[in-house]
C-alpha cells in the first residue's frame, strides 16, 4: 500500500499500519489525549461554541468590577428598556454588582452546562 493512503481512525486512535512508525509528536500526544476525554469523538463544534461563550462572558465581565466600567454603562442602563429601573432601584454601582453577579451566574451555568 502507498504511505499517503494510510488511515487514522480518530475514535479509537488506531491506524491500518502501513506507514512506518515514527515517534509520537506534541501533536499526536495531544490529539490522544483529546480522543480518550471524548472531546474528539462527538460535538467538537459544541465544546467549542461553549468554550468560546464562557471566554467571551469572561472578558467582558471582568469590566464590569472597576469604577470606569460602570460610568460607561450609565448611559446604556438609564435608557434601556427593561432596565431603566436598575438606578432608581440600586444606584451606579449596585447596578453593576447587579450585572457582574448575573454575568457569574451565567458563566457558571455555562460550565456546569445548566443552559443548554
Amino acid at each position: 500500500m502507498n504511505q499517503l493512503t494510510t488511515k487514522f481512525d480518530a475514535t479509537t486512535g488506531e491506524s491500518n499500519g502501513t506507514q512506518l512508525s515514527a515517534p509520537p509528536s506534541l501533536m499526536d500526544s495531544f490529539a490522544r489525549v483529546l480522543v480518550r476525554l471524548g472531546i474528539l469523538t462527538e460535538d467538537l463544534d459544541y465544546h467549542l461554541i461553549r468554550a468560546s461563550m464562557v471566554i467571551i462572558f469572561l472578558f467582558f465581565g471582568y469590566q464590569k468590577w472597576f469604577q470606569y466600567e460602570a460610568d460607561v454603562l450609565i448611559p446604556y442602563i438609564s435608557n434601556g428598556p427593561l432596565i431603566f429601573w436598575l438606578y432608581s432601584v440600586f444606584g451606579v454601582r449596585g447596578a453593576t454588582w447587579f450585572f457582574r453577579s448575573l454575568g457569574v451566574v451565567v458563566r457558571c451555568a455555562l460550565v456546569l452546562r445548566v443552559l443548554e
